[in-house]
Protein backbone atom coordinates (compact mmCIF):
# COMPACT_ATOMS: atom_id res chain seq x y z
CA UNK A 1 0.00 0.00 0.00
CA UNK A 2 1.56 3.36 -1.28
CA UNK A 3 1.72 5.99 1.51
CA UNK A 4 -0.91 9.16 0.78
CA UNK A 5 0.38 12.26 -0.77
CA UNK A 6 -0.89 15.59 -0.82
CA UNK A 7 -2.50 15.98 -4.66
CA UNK A 8 -1.25 19.55 -5.46
CA UNK A 9 2.38 21.30 -4.50
CA UNK A 10 2.99 23.31 -1.89
CA UNK A 11 2.59 26.40 -3.92
CA UNK A 12 -0.75 25.71 -4.71
CA UNK A 13 -2.06 28.10 -2.44
CA UNK A 14 0.22 31.08 -3.26
CA UNK A 15 -1.32 30.22 -6.79
CA UNK A 16 -4.88 30.44 -5.85
CA UNK A 17 -4.17 33.86 -3.96
CA UNK A 18 -2.29 35.43 -7.19
CA UNK A 19 -5.22 34.16 -9.46
CA UNK A 20 -8.07 35.38 -6.63
CA UNK A 21 -6.22 39.08 -6.58
CA UNK A 22 -5.80 39.68 -10.59
CA UNK A 23 -2.27 39.66 -9.55
CA UNK A 24 -1.22 38.82 -12.85
CA UNK A 25 -2.84 41.06 -14.76
CA UNK A 26 -2.04 43.70 -12.07
CA UNK A 27 1.93 43.37 -13.10
CA UNK A 28 0.98 43.22 -16.71
CA UNK A 29 -0.95 47.05 -16.25
CA UNK A 30 2.60 47.96 -14.13
CA UNK A 31 4.43 46.91 -16.41
CA UNK A 32 2.59 48.70 -19.29
CA UNK A 33 2.39 52.13 -17.36
CA UNK A 34 6.33 51.89 -16.93
CA UNK A 35 6.88 51.27 -20.72
CA UNK A 36 4.37 54.21 -21.66
CA UNK A 37 5.97 56.75 -19.06
CA UNK A 38 9.24 55.77 -20.62
CA UNK A 39 7.63 56.36 -23.92
CA UNK A 40 5.97 59.77 -23.27
CA UNK A 41 9.75 60.46 -21.21
CA UNK A 42 11.19 59.99 -23.62
CA UNK A 43 9.46 61.97 -26.73
CA UNK A 44 9.12 65.01 -24.14
CA UNK A 45 12.04 67.37 -24.92
CA UNK A 46 12.69 68.39 -20.91
CA UNK A 47 16.33 69.91 -21.92
CA UNK A 48 14.29 73.67 -22.58
CA UNK A 49 11.67 72.89 -19.68
CA UNK A 50 12.04 70.86 -17.14
CA UNK A 51 8.80 71.71 -15.80
CA UNK A 52 7.26 69.30 -18.92
CA UNK A 53 7.92 66.50 -16.94
CA UNK A 54 5.46 67.39 -14.24
CA UNK A 55 2.08 65.55 -15.56
CA UNK A 56 4.44 62.49 -16.09
CA UNK A 57 5.57 62.46 -12.65
CA UNK A 58 2.30 63.09 -11.36
CA UNK A 59 -0.24 60.81 -13.56
CA UNK A 60 2.10 57.85 -13.99
CA UNK A 61 1.99 57.43 -9.87
CA UNK A 62 -1.56 57.37 -9.81
CA UNK A 63 -2.42 55.13 -12.69
CA UNK A 64 0.23 52.11 -11.02
CA UNK A 65 -1.49 53.18 -7.32
CA UNK A 66 -5.01 52.20 -9.12
CA UNK A 67 -3.94 49.18 -10.37
CA UNK A 68 -2.67 48.13 -7.01
CA UNK A 69 -5.63 48.83 -5.69
CA UNK A 70 -7.84 46.94 -7.78
CA UNK A 71 -6.07 44.01 -7.17
CA UNK A 72 -6.74 44.32 -3.01
CA UNK A 73 -10.15 43.50 -4.07
CA UNK A 74 -11.21 40.41 -1.71
CA UNK A 75 -14.52 38.31 -3.53
CA UNK A 76 -15.72 37.30 -0.34
CA UNK A 77 -14.40 38.89 2.97
CA UNK A 78 -15.96 36.33 5.24
CA UNK A 79 -13.50 33.80 3.67
CA UNK A 80 -10.25 35.55 5.18
CA UNK A 81 -11.66 36.43 8.07
CA UNK A 82 -12.68 32.81 9.02
CA UNK A 83 -9.61 31.45 7.42
CA UNK A 84 -7.35 29.09 9.06
CA UNK A 85 -3.86 31.35 8.51
CA UNK A 86 -4.40 35.15 8.64
CA UNK A 87 -4.54 36.86 5.03
CA UNK A 88 -2.69 40.32 6.49
CA UNK A 89 0.93 39.05 6.20
CA UNK A 90 0.01 37.81 2.63
CA UNK A 91 -1.95 40.76 1.83
CA UNK A 92 0.93 43.12 3.19
CA UNK A 93 4.03 41.22 0.96
CA UNK A 94 1.45 41.32 -1.88
CA UNK A 95 1.02 45.11 -1.81
CA UNK A 96 5.15 46.03 -0.77
CA UNK A 97 5.92 43.46 -3.64
CA UNK A 98 3.96 45.20 -6.38
CA UNK A 99 4.69 49.12 -4.96
CA UNK A 100 8.67 48.01 -5.17
CA UNK A 101 7.83 46.76 -8.77
CA UNK A 102 6.10 49.79 -9.51
CA UNK A 103 8.44 51.62 -7.66
CA UNK A 104 11.42 50.21 -9.55
CA UNK A 105 10.24 50.53 -13.20
CA UNK A 106 8.43 54.18 -12.63
CA UNK A 107 12.08 55.32 -11.31
CA UNK A 108 13.59 54.02 -14.17
CA UNK A 109 11.60 55.05 -16.74
CA UNK A 110 11.68 58.67 -15.74
CA UNK A 111 15.71 60.03 -16.38
CA UNK A 112 16.65 63.93 -16.11
CA UNK A 113 17.31 65.66 -12.67
CA UNK A 114 16.89 64.24 -9.64
CA UNK A 115 16.33 66.98 -8.01
CA UNK A 116 13.23 68.58 -9.69
CA UNK A 117 11.37 65.86 -11.61
CA UNK A 118 13.35 62.64 -11.35
CA UNK A 119 13.16 59.53 -9.99
CA UNK A 120 13.38 60.26 -5.95
CA UNK A 121 10.29 62.52 -6.90
CA UNK A 122 8.37 59.50 -8.93
CA UNK A 123 9.00 56.72 -5.97
CA UNK A 124 7.75 59.58 -3.51
CA UNK A 125 4.74 59.99 -5.62
CA UNK A 126 3.84 56.57 -6.15
CA UNK A 127 4.27 55.93 -2.71
CA UNK A 128 1.74 58.44 -1.22
CA UNK A 129 -0.52 56.83 -3.87
CA UNK A 130 -0.29 53.78 -2.87
CA UNK A 131 -0.69 54.15 1.09
CA UNK A 132 -4.53 56.82 -0.20
CA UNK A 133 -5.38 53.38 -2.16
CA UNK A 134 -4.37 51.51 0.79
CA UNK A 135 -6.21 53.31 3.14
CA UNK A 136 -9.33 54.12 1.06
CA UNK A 137 -9.23 50.03 0.61
CA UNK A 138 -9.34 49.47 4.57
CA UNK A 139 -12.10 52.45 5.21
CA UNK A 140 -14.23 52.38 2.26
CA UNK A 141 -13.66 48.93 0.73
CA UNK A 142 -11.73 48.25 -2.26
CA UNK A 143 -14.63 46.91 -4.34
Amino acid sequence: MRPRTAAYSPTYGLVLYCRSRALPLTVATLLGTALLAAVCAHRLNASTDPFRHVPLVVLAPILAAAAIGTSLRQHSAELDRTAARPARPRRLAHLLALTTLAAGTLALAVPGHTQEFGAPVMVRNLAGAVGITAAAATVIGPG
